[in-house]
């Protein structure tokens, strides 16, 4: 009787550990996020810069342009397959701008505004959901600009003011990363950033504001140690 028992507990047990076995091999291995990561970045981005003064005198910055650079971080995917991240960037652009600047309405249109985005960088958190190789995911933080602008008679070089300065703001945004291989990962993504409202003073105002918010697309490709 107990050499039955035993020959039958030894058949289940084998059962199961073959059964446990197969479902090892016919499951899918599954892409794991955790790790750092450093890429490269290139995209387009468009600005909203209103300027105005005590004096009701107002134009439109507005820079647009391409910009590049270079992004790095780190993942940490939770059992769940919710992925936690840091993130940063710095960027080099051509994000710039000229237009006419005309003071009251029956003054010429005889100045020139131009400004510059010299570069921007960010510091952000990220929160994504891994869908194996897919990991679509929102994210947030602090950014910075170094932003430039003046105003002179027509491009002469008589400017009535230059100013640059670095701005401190925030950014939130969305994207889809993708697993192209096991080490080398594809991004796409869309950003919003404010930097915030720059009350100064020039020659031509005691009293003057700027504002500098901007939106971009942009693609990455990265190396995933």
């Amino acid at each position: 009787m107990k050499s039955i028992l035993w020959a039958g507990m030894a058949l289940a047990m084998s059962i199961g550990v073959a059964n446990a076995a197969d479902a090892v091999s016919t499951a899918p291995a599954g892409f794991v996020w955790t790790g750092g990561y450093i890429g490269l970045q290139a995209g387009y981005a468009w600005g909203d810069a209103p300027y105005y003064n005590e004096d009701d005198e107002s134009t439109d910055y507005d820079p647009k342009g391409a910009f590049g650079g270079i992004y790095a971080g780190y993942n940490h995917q939770l059992p769940n397959n919710i992925v936690l991240g840091i993130d940063g960037d710095i960027n080099f652009s051509g994000i710039d701008s000229r237009v006419g600047y005309l003071f009251g309405p029956t003054q010429a249109d005889d100045h020139v505004a131009t400004s510059e985005i010299k570069y921007t960088a960010a510091l952000r958190a990220r929160l994504g959901y891994a869908v194996d190789r897919w990991l679509p995911y929102v994210a947030g933080g602090l950014s910075v600009a170094k932003f430039a602008f003046d105003l002179d008679h027509d491009g002469t070089g008589d400017f009535h003011f230059q100013e640059e300065k670095s701005l401190t703001g925030w950014n939130l945004g969305l994207g889809l990363e993708y697993a192209a291989t096991d080490n080398l990962i594809v991004r796409a993504e869309y950003r919003y950033s404010d930097f915030g409202d720059w009350a100064h003073s020039n020659d031509w105002a005691e009293d003057a504001h700027i504002k500098l918010r901007t939106h971009d697309v942009r693609l990455g490709i990265a190396y995933k140690f």
